[in-house]
């Protein structure tokens, strides 16, 4: 299958198996490419493909389907656990590079901003497994277009030690019995 760049297109067997993984009955109306570019305006963010195809042209979500514990959110939704509130900027740029594992470092001035950078900066979130870790499809910055996963005690791109892209996200949930198998 042919991997995507996050801004270019998705190849039709891409988008093939993207319509595939996520069953027709489970899939929420897809945006459009107008209601895409509407919400991309209001947030001053292009979102990374083939995620902004698969919005726009198959589905808004869907819940059955990556991640396993409620399904794919609609583009903006947030889990209601989720730990920073409301006000979200992702255009400003995903401030990591790298695994950040805040349990047990010393609580120094700046690191409650910092955790909240990262939920709250250069991402969309896709869906929650377990109420207390949540994907995240980052969408500014050096990692634009990679999965992460964020927990109570850090951030970590998935697989460790480095990310994959959304479609790469899907294709391992639907080969396998669970996120680690």
């Amino acid at each position: 299958m042919t991997t995507t760049s996050p801004d270019q297109r998705p190849a039709e067997d891409a988008l093939e198996f993207l319509r595939s993984a996520i069953e027709t009955e489970w899939r929420e109306p897809a945006l459009g490419h107008d209601g895409v570019l509407a919400w991309e305006s209001e947030h001053e963010v292009v979102l990374p493909e083939p995620y902004r195809t698969l919005i726009s042209e198959i589905t808004n979500g869907s819940s059955l389907g990556p991640p396993e514990d409620g399904g794919l959110l609609p583009l903006g939704w947030l889990p209601p656990d989720w730990p920073y509130g409301t006000d979200r900027k992702p255009a400003v740029p995903f401030p990591l590079q790298e695994a950040w594992t805040w349990e047990g470092e010393p609580l120094n001035d700046g690191h409650h901003e910092r955790v909240a950078d990262v939920y709250k900066h250069g991402s969309i979130v896709l869906g929650t497994d377990d109420g207390l870790s949540h994907w995240i499809l980052i969408v500014t910055g050096p990692q634009r277009g990679k999965v992460w996963l964020l927990t109570e005690v850090g951030a970590y791109p998935y697989p460790m030690p480095e990310a994959v892209g959304f479609l790469e996200w899907v294709q391992r949930w639907h080969a396998s019995d669970g996120w680690w198998g």
